[in-house]
Parts: C-alpha cells; structure tokens; sequence
C-alpha cells in the first residue's frame, strides 16, 4: 500500500492556492493515471479543474478538495504531527482519500469513485462544476477535517459585500471632501447585534467581518470603502438576508455573495457523530449521491500557520474511508 504520509506531503509541497491548483491538479492526475484509473479532467477555468476518476462506478464517490487558502506554508514532519498548509484542509485527507481508493480498487472493489474538486475555498466553482457531470454514485462522501468523526449535519455560509462611497478631497481640507470609511466605521459594529437564528443541533449562526479595505493615502479623504462579511447559516437564509437589509437600510451598497445552505448528513454505526459549524461543498453537489462528512484533523488548527494533521490519525483514515465505503455498499 502507498504511505499515505508520504503522499500527503508530496501534495503539501504543491503550492495550490484557489485559483491555481493547476500544478496539483496536473500531479494527482498522473498519479491516478498511473495506477490504472480512469480519469476525466473537468476544465473548471484556465489551467485548472476537476478530478474525477472510476473504474466501475454506481457505487461510493471520496471526494474532498485540492485548494488551500494562502499564504504557502511548506511540509515538515516533526514529531508524531505533519505540519503544511492543507495537513488537514483538505490535502491529507485527499492523500487518506486516494490511498483508500486504490486499496479498494487492488482488492477488487471497483465501485468507488474519486471527486477532487478545486476552488472551495473562495466560491465553490468546482463544485458547482461538478455538478453538472453524469455522476452515477449513489453515496458522497465528503472530506472535511471533523476530527475523525461522522458530521451529523454542517452550517451553510452567505458571503456579502457591503460598500460605502464619499467624495475624495486632499486631507488637508476635509470640508471639500466626503470619508467614504467613517459610514463604514458607524455601519459595522451593529452587526454584532443582531439577533442571527440558531438551530438545537447546529447551534448559533454567526458572522465574520473578514475583510476591509478603503482608501488610497492617509492624506487623502477616501473615496471608497468595502467590507466583506461572512455568515455561517442555520436554516433559511431568506431569513438572514432581511435581516442584513433591515441592518444596512440604506446606508451601504450590498452585493450578495456566494450561498450554501445547511445541511444534515447520513451516518453509519461504529463512528462517533457531531456537528460541524463550517460549509462544505455537499449541498453543492446532490447529483453525487447521499452526503456524509468525514475527515482526519480539527477545523481548529485549518487556516492557520501551524495547521497540521497527526500522523497516527492521518494513517487511520486511510482504514477508516474504506470501512464506510464498504459499509454503504452493503
């Protein structure tokens, strides 16, 4: 069996950015290929897209994502941990993924198909490119970093931008000019009070405001200000939406930004279940099959300069894939 470890930090080493997974998506293909799959490459934008790859197919798709958020941070193994941007999220399990996969496939199962998905990390294009191929799986399985757990169910997310304008003046004069971020300034902190709905099993929604950006020079009155927020949902998000523009009223411009909804997930005995307060990329893709979440390493270490997945659970996952690809199949 290949070391999944070994594999993983081969995909670590592939810088893979949204937006350019392209030398990765180039590596994991030849690697398939190599080992007897039949792959199809889904051009998703210019050098870049999707994996899928089968033999059989009608049975289990393992499919996770191959983009990392920035910036790089290289592989290094220390100690019993693997430490790399994406050791959790989501390249290691990507690695448990295809070692999985093949092992099935060497031991005659060839009903397992593999989905590995660029872009989920900014807007989900690949996942919603994927949904569009003849998908004949009847379960996904999905790869996020639960802690080796069966997510009973996961928030969705709104992505919203709010924008505010002035008139640019030179700052020795402010009265000529209009601050584009002051309204911004007054506008934000009233996010925090609202009243965001919350599910028993999920828990509370929640927001971000994750990015800012206005202005050109501090002796410039600023022209133009932005915000970039992020809610994480708990039920309808019609219901979030008025409440932003009942915040807003007026006051900024709102563009509406990408939406996955929440969703509940199949599970199986023998795994221990929770739910997930992050979005993944299933409720894009229902032509794939009914959704389960699973996956080595903690969304709380996903995003950060010392992510990292333990090697002993990294290795435990390539087990654990093919335990649940062939409990659904029986």
């Amino acid at each position: 069996m290949v070391d999944v470890v070994a594999l993983a930090a081969e995909l670590l080493a592939i810088e893979s950015s949204s937006g350019g997974e392209g030398r990765v998506v180039d590596f994991v293909s030849r690697w398939l290929v190599s080992r007897g799959w039949n792959v199809t490459v889904q051009e998703v934008s210019d050098r870049r897209g999707n994996i899928w790859a089968s033999r059989a197919g009608g049975g289990v798709t393992l499919s996770t994502h191959l983009d990392t958020v920035p910036p790089f941070v290289p592989p290094r193994l220390d100690g019993t941990r693997l430490y790399g941007r994406g050791a959790c999220d989501a390249k290691g399990i990507a690695a448990a993924m295809l070692v999985a996969a093949d092992a099935l496939a060497a031991d005659g199962e060839d009903r397992v198909d593999l989905l590995l998905l660029v872009g989920e990390e900014k807007n989900s294009d690949g996942a919603r490119a994927a949904n569009r191929l003849p998908a004949t799986s009847r379960f996904l399985v999905n790869g996020e970093p639960t802690e080796s757990r069966l997510a009973s169910g996961a928030k969705g997310s709104l992505r919203v931008k709010l924008v505010t304008r002035g008139r640019e003046a030179h700052s020795a004069y402010p009265e000529l000019g209009q601050s584009a971020i002051e309204p911004m300034l007054d506008l934000l902190p009233g996010v925090r009070t609202l009243a965001l709905p919350s599910d028993p099993r999920l828990g509370a929604g929640t927001v971000n405001i994750g990015v800012i950006r206005g202005g050109t020079e501090a002796n410039i009155i600023p022209g133009r200000c932005e915000a970039e927020l992020m809610f994480r949902l708990t039920g309808d998000v019609e219901v979030v939406r008025q409440m932003v523009e009942a915040w807003v009223a007026g006051r900024a411009e709102i563009t509406w930004g990408s939406t996955i909804p929440a969703r509940f997930f199949h599970t199986i005995p023998g795994f221990e279940t929770a739910p997930m307060a992050y979005t993944s990329d299933i409720p894009l893709l229902d032509r794939w099959g009914t959704p389960l979440l699973f996956g080595p390493g903690s969304i709380h270490v996903a995003h950060t300069p010392d992510e990292y997945v333990d090697i002993d659970e990294l290795r435990a996952a390539v087990g654990a894939y093919q335990r649940i690809v062939r409990s659904l199949l029986a």
